[in-house]
């Protein structure tokens, strides 16, 4: 079983939208049984907090459905089990970095790493454009879906 996180400050917008609709591409490709997915955070700022409710009802209006899920910091255990750790923004790759255990940093990547591009997946908790955050992860997962596949 292969294991992909995805990576936020607070891991209650970009991190957890990811986790969802990462986990519809997983269903849809009838992969579930081989593949899992899960979301974190770098602080401990929203541990224990639901999704932020614009994330939520952006994934209800693509039709993308909602998981349970409540906030939770990257562990070691994370850090030694997952196949890929993917953060958002550069903030975060710096942070993953500084909390890896030894010998597990080459799992972190940027989101937009997997296009080769030097872009983030911008935070919509200021401006509230879950929209956006939605458009920049659907042109990101389907490649993570086939790294991880591969």
């Amino acid at each position: 079983m292969k294991e992909i996180i995805f990576v936020c400050l607070g891991n209650i917008c970009r991190s957890p939208m990811a986790e969802m609709m990462f986990d519809d591409l997983i269903n849809k490709a009838d992969l579930k049984s081989n593949i899992n997915v899960e979301s974190r955070s770098t602080s401990t700022y929203e541990i224990g907090n639901a999704p932020h409710s614009g994330a939520i009802s952006e994934l209800k209006r693509q039709n993308i459905p909602v998981i349970e899920h409540f906030a939770e910091q990257i562990s070691d255990y994370d850090f030694r089990h997952a196949d890929f750790i993917v953060g958002m923004d550069a903030q975060n790759i710096i942070d993953l970095k500084n909390m890896a255990p030894s010998g597990t940093e080459e799992k972190i990547f940027k989101a937009y790493d997997i296009l080769d591009i030097d872009k983030e997946i911008e935070d919509p908790w200021f401006d509230h454009k879950f929209n956006r955050t939605f458009t920049q992860l659907e042109e990101v997962l389907p490649q993570w879906l086939e790294k991880v596949k591969a």
